[in-house]
């Protein structure tokens, strides 16, 4: 990869400040943030926000480990150059379609100026301000944009052989496989067995449910109480 396409890129997608940082990770796996900070004399907390912005973009992958001593968490950061390639053609195509939006309203449209090119109008706001320039109240004539046109339509043939002949290389998104410190995998350990005790607890909780007695032993019931209470009014 050419260092010119990953200047350029990194600059567009996260600006020149970010450049010193990417010389400090290039051809290294898994630095880490405070070595960074460390080499670029600059804050952990600055160093941070430019790898989040290259993150952003797809262009770095981390990885973290938890210190035992002090019990945070530390990020190891590795630059994936390979990936600039595909982001530099993304940003023409999306600079390609902005173009040709822009060519079907210079097409579409009709737009005034004033003699000494204050401002420009298309037809509604000529028509609100009667045609006269809201800066220097001369009249507003109709431009001829076929000159603005001509030179969208190069930009557009110019960008569409760039992107034809760029390699076609697709690089997905992959979220980093964090390293899982001692606790986590704990925590997974013991998920099996909450399962377990969860099942069997529902096994238990069915079987020692009272279970309903029949019908016809609550229709004996009903019956008797009859009996009791037509002897009682005998007597």
């Amino acid at each position: 990869m050419k260092d010119e396409i990953i200047t350029s890129v990194v600059e567009s997608v996260a600006g020149p400040d970010v450049l010193p940082l990417i010389e400090v990770l290039k051809g290294k796996k898994n630095v880490s943030e405070f070595t960074i900070a460390e080499e670029l004399k600059e804050e952990i907390n600055t160093i941070r926000n430019k790898l989040y912005r290259l993150y952003d973009s797809n262009l770095v992958e981390f990885t973290r480990k938890k210190d035992k001593k002090k019990g945070w968490y530390i990020y190891y950061w590795t630059f994936v150059p390979s990936r600039a390639l595909p982001l530099l053609k993304e940003m023409k195509r999306k600079r390609l379609d902005k173009i040709k939006q822009k060519l079907n309203s210079e097409q579409a449209g009709h737009f005034y100026i004033c003699e000494n090119g204050c401002t420009r109008q298309t037809f509604e706001q000529a028509m609100d301000h009667e045609f006269k320039c809201g800066e220097c109240g001369s009249l507003m004539n109709q431009e001829d944009n076929a000159k603005k046109i001509s030179q969208l339509l190069r930009e557009i043939e110019d960008l569409e052989d760039e992107i034809k002949n760029m390699p076609d290389i697709i690089v997905q998104h992959h979220e980093p496989e964090l390293e899982l410190i001692d606790d986590e995998k704990q925590e997974i350990k013991r998920i099996p067995k909450i399962k377990e005790i969860h099942t069997l607890k529902q096994k238990i909780a069915v079987k020692t449910k009272p279970q309903k007695k029949p019908d016809v032993v609550k229709r004996k019931k009903s019956v008797l109480k009859k009996i009791i209470k037509s002897k009682g009014k005998r007597r």
